[in-house]
């Protein structure tokens, strides 16, 4: 094993999904009616929006497959927005990122533990990667990194909807991973708290580390044979592994 896949929110970044979901649907809504649009229908077209994403075949990227859904629906099915509306609603959903989105900070749990395990898997010299599923843009994604306070440039790879065709837990998404990468599924492990779009990687062959406090198991799947535990137990583990540089 030399690659190490982080999932981003609950594993890197410790939150409860749901009140971070809540909040950062309010945050938005809030944006959006001081803009001037309609909030709610905003917000289901961006519930059709990531439905879409988890159908995609990899065809077009994330953001296209996203726009798509969410322009047609914003139209009442008639296909695309006039492209001055898309451009205006596309810059007030920019400067929600870069104004508003990071209240949302304080509804998540950074440790200190990760950044150390992410130092000790660096210097150790494995290749690193956020594993995060692909539905927000690279803006947002790479503020929840630094909110874990980690670097983005300690990671060869950040998935977003920008570069991805595929979202978890479509093995798709791992499939491409791997390819893009380089790499066979041995030579990786996948780090995440959702047994469902994390440990599924386990059917390629990747090997697997269930983290433990923010756990999401709705498919009620027996993990009770998963590599699995908290920050602390996962810092051991990574001081055990050997160096490969």
């Amino acid at each position: 094993m030399n690659t190490v896949l982080f999932d981003l929110d609950g594993t890197l970044l410790p939150m409860d999904l749901k009140e971070f979901t809540d909040t950062y649907i309010c945050l938005l809504s809030s944006r959006m009616e001081s803009a001037g649009y309609d909030a709610k229908k905003v917000i289901a077209g961006i519930w059709i929006g990531l439905k879409a994403l988890a159908e995609n075949n990899g065809m077009i990227t994330n953001e296209e497959c996203f726009w798509k859904a969410f322009e047609n629906f914003m139209t009442d099915g008639n296909g695309k927005m006039e492209s001055k509306v898309r451009r205006k609603l596309e810059k007030e959903i920019n400067r929600f990122y870069k104004e508003d989105f990071g209240v949302a900070r304080y509804v998540t749990h950074p440790l200190d533990t990760v950044s150390e395990c992410v130092a000790i898997l660096k210097d150790k010299g494995y290749q690193l990667v956020v594993a995060t599923n692909p539905i927000f843009p690279e803006v947002a994604t790479l503020e929840r990194i630094s909110w874990a306070g980690l670097n983005p440039e300690d990671f060869s790879l950040i998935t977003t909807y920008e570069n991805s065709c595929y979202t978890k837990p479509n093995l798709e998404y791992y499939k491409y991973l791997l390819k893009i990468l380089d790499k066979d599924p041995e030579d990786c492990l996948m780090v995440g708290n959702d047994v469902r779009e994390d440990m599924c990687a386990k059917k390629l062959g990747i090997d697997v580390f269930l983290m433990e406090g923010n756990i999401i198991n709705d498919i009620d799947v027996d993990i009770s044979e998963l590599k699995r535990g908290n920050w602390n137990v996962f810092r051991e583990y990574v001081s055990n592994l050997p160096v490969i540089k």
